[in-house]
C-alpha cells in the first residue's frame, strides 16, 4: 500500500454471538469487540463482556470509552458494568459513552438502557446518529447509517492510525450500505443468518457478499451469530463468501485477536462446536 505504519492497532473478540437464544445459552459469547490500541475502548459489550475481558486479563478499569451502537441487550448488556469499571467504581467522573439516541434517551420503542445514575459518571456522553463524528484520542470514529428494529442503531467506521476499520453493527442490507466502509482496510460485518435464511433486520451471507462487493476492504470479518449461523458452520460461510468476492474473509472465534499494521494478521482459539438445538 506504500504506506509506514508506525503503530498497530489491536482488536480483541470478547464474543462472536448474537440473537436471542445464543444469548441466552452462550454457545459463543457476547462480548462484544475491544480496541486496545492506540486508546481502549469497549464496544457494544453484551452480557458477560466483563467475565469475558477479566479472563482475557483485559483489565476492564482501563477502559477510556464504551461505544454502543444500539438498544439491545445483545450489544449492551454489561455497558453499565464498563462505566461503572471505566470511573473506578463510580469514584470519579471519567471516560466517555458513545451511543444513539435509543441508548441515552430512550424511543418510540425502547426505554434508555443505561441508567440515569450511570451516565451521571463518564466525563462526556456524546449522542450520535449517522453521519455524526467523535474524537477518542488517537482514534476518530465517524457513526454510519443501519436498518434495524431499533430505529436509531448506528454501525461506526473507525479511524485508527494504522487504517480504518468498519463495524456494521446488526442491520438489513439497503442500496449504498457498502459504500459508507469504501476502502476501510479491516470490515466487520454483524452476520447472523447463513445463507438461503435471511432474517428481516439482519445480515445474511449473501448480504455480507453485496457489502463486500461495495467497500472492497483489504480483509473481512464476519461476526455476531445467531444459532442458525452457528449450526451452518461460520468457517465455511465465511470460505464461500471469499471464493464469491475474491476478498479474503474471517470468520470470528471467541477470544480472537486482530492485529493491523503493515499487515492484517489473525490469532485465534479453536473453532467453537455447533449448536443442536434451538431455532434462531
Amino acid at each position: 500500500m506504500g504506506l509506514l505504519f508506525l503503530e498497530e492497532t489491536e482488536l480483541v473478540f470478547l464474543g462472536t454471538g448474537g440473537g436471542r437464544f445464543i444469548t441466552i445459552t452462550q454457545k459463543r459469547q457476547t462480548g462484544g469487540l475491544r480496541i486496545l490500541h492506540p486508546v481502549n475502548i469497549q464496544l457494544d459489550p453484551g452480557p458477560g463482556a466483563i467475565v469475558y475481558a477479566n479472563r482475557a486479563r483485559l483489565d476492564p478499569s482501563k477502559t477510556r470509552a464504551v461505544v454502543v451502537s444500539h438498544c439491545h441487550l445483545d450489544h449492551y448488556g454489561d455497558a453499565e458494568v464498563f462505566i461503572e469499571a471505566m470511573t473506578g467504581g463510580m469514584i470519579r467522573k471519567r471516560g466517555l459513552l458513545v451511543a444513539p439516541r435509543s441508548v441515552i434517551k430512550g424511543n418510540q420503542v425502547f426505554d434508555a438502557c443505561i441508567s440515569k445514575y450511570h451516565q451521571s459518571m463518564p466525563e462526556r456522553i456524546v449522542e450520535v446518529k449517522a453521519g455524526d463524528q467523535v474524537d477518542i484520542e488517537q482514534l476518530h470514529l465517524i457513526a454510519t447509517r443501519a436498518q434495524h428494529s431499533d430505529p436509531d442503531t448506528v454501525g461506526f467506521r473507525i479511524n485508527l492510525p494504522s487504517g480504518d476499520v468498519g463495524y456494521t453493527s446488526d442491520t438489513e442490507y439497503f442500496e449504498g450500505l457498502g459504500k459508507q466502509y469504501e476502502g476501510v482496510r479491516l470490515l466487520i460485518l454483524c452476520v447472523l443468518r447463513p445463507r438461503g435464511l435471511p432474517w428481516k433486520g439482519h445480515l445474511s451471507s449473501e448480504d455480507a457478499e453485496k457489502i463486500i462487493n461495495e467497500a472492497e476492504p483489504e480483509v473481512s470479518v464476519i461476526t455476531d451469530f445467531g444459532v442458525r449461523m452457528v449450526y451452518a458452520g461460520p468457517g465455511r460461510e465465511a470460505k464461500a463468501i471469499e471464493d464469491r468476492t475474491g476478498i479474503r474473509t474471517v470468520a470470528a472465534t471467541d477470544n480472537m485477536r486482530v492485529r493491523i499494521g503493515k499487515e492484517i494478521r489473525f490469532e485465534s482459539e479453536s473453532e467453537q462446536p455447533s449448536l443442536n438445538r434451538f431455532t434462531q
